[in-house]
């Protein structure tokens, strides 16, 4: 699968940190640092935009060191960046500690995973199919 980034920052392009990661990286595309007062939230620009082959979308997830260690985390969890957007990838961080936070220039800010979907037809029906859980939902699996 080929994606084209071009990188508007002066960081480098996204990169997988293991062999097995499933994420990249995103980095802050900033000249000077954000602070984010607690419950606060910011548009943060990647400097990245890209163009996935159709069929293909780009998640944009948390990173877990920042939500456990700080308390901040992607808003809109995850985010989707569609196959045809072509604009500047930017995060949306909240802080959601009683602390202020600062990103920084380049700090990492969050994980972008690729990932293939499908897309659905509709067919209007009056019944579903009966299954063992039937319209049980909100726990009614249990805890265990």
């Amino acid at each position: 699968m080929k994606v084209k980034i071009i990188n508007n920052s002066n960081y480098p392009v996204p990169a997988y940190a293991t062999e097995q990661s499933a994420g990249m990286d995103l980095k802050a595309s900033i000249e000077e640092p954000i602070v984010l007062e607690p419950l606060g939230r910011a548009l943060i620009p990647t400097g990245l935009h890209i163009a996935l082959p159709a069929g293909f979308e780009a998640q944009i997830r948390p990173r877990s060191g920042l939500a456990a260690k700080f308390g901040v985390t992607v808003l809109n969890t995850p985010g989707t960046i569609d196959a045809d957007y072509r604009g500047e990838i930017k995060v949306i961080l909240v802080n959601l500690s009683n602390t202020p936070f600062t990103v920084n220039p380049g700090e990492r800010i969050a994980q972008m995973v690729v990932a293939r979907y499908e897309q659905v037809q509709w067919e209007l029906t009056d019944s579903l199919d009966s299954t063992e859980r039937g319209d049980g939902g909100f726990g009614s699996t249990g805890r265990q």
